[in-house]
């Protein structure tokens, strides 16, 4: 479970950071009359690309929470389930309606609007990537015997 925690986070955490850097910003340079098609497209591509990795990630969170391996605090476990829900949290409140409503067309603001609270993704993204390398550290340590 560790192992796919790691994988799946890891590659969130580079994916969030392209979109975060690269691809949201550039939503403004699509043409007004082609946005709507790309927002869609873009939407039901990316969701391709994301949820499967989203659900490793979720599910082996929270696995790890009940089932740890040795040498892993709880809080460690703990801390990393509560940065997924948070992720998810965002997505489904902040993210997702966005992208919905430019799906409609371009609008300055909702884009704005994208850009600035998907850094609450990435952040959070990027706190999971300590925890997950953490975690590994942590099961990689070696143990002295009483």
């Amino acid at each position: 479970m560790l192992l796919a925690n790691t994988v799946s986070t890891l590659f969130m955490t580079g994916l969030i950071w392209f979109v975060q850097v690269v691809h949201y910003p550039l939503f403004s340079a699509v043409g007004g009359a082609e946005f709507a098609a790309y927002s869609r497209a873009h939407q039901s591509l990316t969701t391709f690309v994301v949820g499967p990795a989203m659900l490793v990630e979720a599910l082996s969170a929270g696995m790890l929470v009940f089932a740890r391996p040795a040498g892993v605090p709880a809080w460690l476990a703990w801390l990393g389930l509560g940065l997924v829900a948070a992720i998810w949290l965002s997505t489904a409140l902040l993210q997702v309606p966005a992208h919905g409503r430019l799906a409609g067309g371009f609008d300055a603001g909702i884009h704005g609007f994208l850009v600035g609270t998907n850094w609450i993704r990435t952040i959070c993204w990027s706190l999971r990537a300590v925890v997950v390398v953490a975690m590994l550290a942590a099961v990689a340590a070696p143990r002295v015997e009483a």
